[in-house]
C-alpha cells in the first residue's frame, strides 16, 4: 500500500476497519489543541468562577477526558483503545494572548496508549468536546462563542515515529 492511499478505503473502495493484528505494540501519545473564542465579559465570567451552570474549566477538562475515552464509539473505524493516559488543558487566552486579538479559551488535549494504532483521534476527541463543553456552558450568555483550530499538534510512536506540528502552517 502507497503512503498516500486511504487506509479506511478497500480495493473496492468500501470503507473498513483496518486490521491492526500483526502490527507491534508500541507507546503512543498525540497532543491535540482547540479553541473557542468568546466576548471579553465571557472569559471574565469563566475566569471568576461567575458562570451560572458552576466552574466551566473543570467541567470542560474532565468532559474532554470523557470523550477521549469514547472515541471508537463517536468515529465509525476507530478502535476500541486501552487509553493508558489522557489530560485536558484549559487557559484563558486574552488579547493581548494572540496576533488576532481574539479573547478566548485554549484547550490542549493530550492522550497516550501502548497499542498496535495511534491515539490522534482520541486527542482531537478530547479537545472538541472540550470546546463543546464551554460553549455549552455559556451560551446562555454569548451564542456568539465560535470552535475553530481544532488541529493535531504531535503524536509519536508507531511506524511513522515522531509527527510534530510546522509552527509556521496556519
Amino acid at each position: 500500500m502507497s503512503e498516500h492511499q486511504l487506509t479506511h478505503i478497500d480495493e473496492k473502495g468500501d470503507v473498513r476497519m483496518v486490521d491492526v493484528s500483526e502490527k507491534a505494540d508500541t507507546r503512543r501519545i498525540a497532543v491535540a489543541e482547540g479553541f473557542i473564542s468568546m466576548r471579553r465579559e465571557t472569559l471574565d465570567l469563566i475566569v471568576e468562577g461567575k458562570a451560572a451552570k458552576g466552574d466551566v474549566l473543570a467541567c470542560a477538562r474532565v468532559a474532554g477526558i470523557m470523550a477521549a475515552k469514547q472515541t471508537s464509539a463517536l468515529i465509525p473505524m476507530c478502535h476500541p483503545l486501552n487509553i493508558t493516559k489522557a489530560k485536558v488543558e484549559c487557559v484563558p487566552v486574552g488579547s493581548e494572548d494572540r496576533s488576532d486579538g481574539k479573547v478566548g479559551i485554549r484547550v490542549l488535549a493530550t492522550t497516550g496508549v501502548t497499542g498496535k494504532t495511534g491515539i490522534e483521534m482520541e486527542a482531537l476527541t478530547a479537545a472538541s468536546v472540550a470546546c463543546l463543553t464551554v460553549y455549552d456552558m455559556c451560551k446562555a450568555v454569548d451564542r456568539g462563542m465560535e470552535i475553530g483550530e481544532v488541529r493535531l499538534l504531535r503524536k509519536e510512536g508507531g511506524k511513522t515515529g515522531l509527527w510534530e506540528r510546522d509552527p509556521s502552517r496556519p
